[in-house]
């Protein structure tokens, strides 16, 4: 896939808070035109325009990793802001109420809970896999569904209550069906490695950032701070 997007376009945050290497996701949104900084403190995130919350592993380690940088309320005021976020994998484990897994709340803004995958043949689920698209939205345009993504994980958000439906924005199966890309406004996530899904992927990182280019044009010139610390929500 060719650069599409001259360099110092959307200034993108990519949280940095141990929970994965980050050299794929910063690589990939360089690639499609993004200007990528990565945040491991509330300042960081101050002159961005949107922010990425990659990862892998557990819900509680994680959590705490946040709290302990003063990242967790700097994050959900950023979201409450109708800011455009993207979550990866645990990015997007974090934004439902909780995980069974190590039973950690998480933030709360899609309700439902992370739990492992049911059925699955064979865990952690690695490798390429179809995703399934329930909805139309703009960050799968260019791209068939039923499109294989890289997938690496154990467990996956189930959205629940009366907006299950209206966030589920894709699923994919692995011995049962599972959310693997979710759309709450302002907030999308995918449970897939977009950055080590090739030209989908790309492709994928590339609609992500002309949707959030879009959605902060759209929003106006004036930015409230989204705040210097919060440790809240670490277990």
């Amino acid at each position: 896939m060719n650069r599409t997007e001259p360099r110092g376009g959307l200034r993108v945050a990519v949280v940095d808070y141990g929970a994965g290497n980050l050299v794929s996701i910063e690589q990939a949104l360089t690639f499609v035109g993004a200007d990528v900084r990565i945040a491991t403190q509330p300042a960081d995130l101050e002159d961005a325009e949107a922010v990425v919350v990659p990862g892998v592993g557990a819900a509680r380690p994680a959590m705490r990793r946040l709290a302990r940088a003063g990242l967790v309320d700097p994050l959900l005021r950023w979201i409450a802001l109708g800011r455009p976020y993207l979550g990866i994998c645990l990015g997007l484990q974090l934004l439902f109420d909780g995980s069974d897994e190590d039973g950690a709340a998480t933030f709360g803004v899609i309700p439902g809970r992370t739990a492992r995958l049911e059925g699955a043949p064979t865990l952690p689920h690695i490798g390429w896999n179809q995703v399934e698209r329930r909805r139309e939205h703009v960050l799968f345009t260019g791209l068939v569904d039923g499109t294989d993504f890289y997938f690496v994980h154990s467990y996956a958000g189930r959205p629940e209550g009366a907006t299950a439906d209206a966030v589920t924005l894709a699923e994919t199966e692995h011995g049962g069906r599972f959310v693997s890309a979710v759309d709450r406004g302002n907030v999308l996530g995918v449970q897939f490695h977009a950055e080590r899904s090739g030209g989908a992927g790309l492709r994928l990182l590339g609609n992500f950032t002309r949707w959030a280019t879009a959605l902060t044009a759209g929003a106006g010139a004036e930015r409230s701070p989204v705040g210097a610390g919060g440790t809240a929500g670490g277990d």
